[in-house]
């Protein structure tokens, strides 16, 4: 067949749009949607939530713990989770600072104790007998601050605040954190989108994989009780398949969902329905067990909505 040489370009065109048309059709199959500064994107998917694992070793009895291991994860199961975005990290102090400034929401209680709460302006309206008070008594400030000047104490309660910027909010309720999230137009993550998050499609027993390594994560063990939650990212390796930091341990998560039994599920708990919210990831307060079972992505845990403990945080979803 012959083509005149006013039909070659038309037909040209047409290839090219065609030929553009099904490379744009291939890549949609590939591409994720991008997610928002600071979240990851999680793409539609489906996996086995939940285990089979017993406590064979006696775990149990052994550390004295009040229930039973692992039977609440009974049965796995198969669940779909639609698209969704979730923060890459946990929320930490500065970005919920913001919204208890905006917003006049109670700041939490350690705020108060520690100094977290007192702004850079009120500090520098200090004269130097209250700021060398302030840095004994609610900074704990480790140096004879009798012999430091003004602005030494300062420059040294700047650094203490900027540090403490960096560490995952905790003290907060299940309702602090629906509201942080709310004002921030965004949601807590359901318990399935967590677990998803977490151990990706194929079910990892950790963020990282099968294996357990506490040097991965922060568990608390080596760092002193009143700074064993760390900075978030400051352990790189807890890492989930889609990049998702901090799942394993530092500080435990609220979610969205009530504390409910599996769908065909056999153990029964008190706390079953509308009592408690479920509670995702280790912390770093169970580094004195260093028990391998408190950081897995299955885990569950349960609090009643009003708890604000200083191992436990939130992020949120979208």
């Amino acid at each position: 067949m012959q083509v005149s040489a006013s039909a070659a370009p038309k037909m040209r065109s047409k290839a090219a749009l065609l030929l553009a048309a099904v490379l744009v059709a291939g890549c949609g199959q590939e591409a994720k949607a991008p997610a928002e500064p600071g979240m990851v994107q999680i793409p539609a998917g489906e996996f086995v939530m939940g285990s089979n694992k017993t406590d064979e070793r006696g775990l149990q009895k052994e550390y004295g713990f009040v229930n039973p291991l692992f039977v609440d994860e009974h049965p796995p199961h198969k669940v779909s989770v639609a698209a969704f975005a979730i923060d890459q990290y946990e929320v930490g102090n500065a970005r919920y600072k913001a919204f208890v400034l905006a917003t006049r929401h109670p700041e939490p209680a350690a705020w108060v104790q520690n100094g977290y709460n007192v702004r850079d302006e009120k500090l520098r309206s200090f004269g130097i007998d209250m700021l060398r008070r302030a840095a004994t008594d609610y900074f704990r400030l480790d140096r004879d601050t009798t012999v430091m000047s003004r602005e030494e104490l300062l420059a040294e309660l700047d650094r203490i605040q900027k540090s403490r910027d960096q560490l995952p909010v905790t003290e907060v309720s299940w309702g602090d954190a629906n509201k942080y999230c709310a004002w921030a137009g965004k949601r807590l993550p359901t318990e399935s989108e967590w677990e998803m998050a977490a151990r990706g499609t194929k079910g990892l027993e950790y963020p990282w994989g099968n294996e357990f390594d506490a040097k991965k994560m922060n568990s608390g063990q080596g760092r002193e009780e009143e700074d064993a939650v760390a900075p978030v990212g400051s352990y790189p390796a807890d890492r989930s398949p889609y990049g998702v930091q901090d799942m394993a341990g530092n500080v435990s998560e609220w979610t969205s969902d009530w504390y409910q039994p599996y769908p065909g599920a056999d153990y029964r708990s008190q706390f079953y329905g509308q009592i408690r919210k479920v509670v995702r990831g280790g912390s770093a307060s169970a580094g004195h067990y260093q028990l391998s079972f408190f950081y897995r992505g299955a885990l569950r845990g349960h609090m009643d909505p009003a708890t604000a403990s200083p191992d436990l945080g939130f992020r949120c979803a979208k």
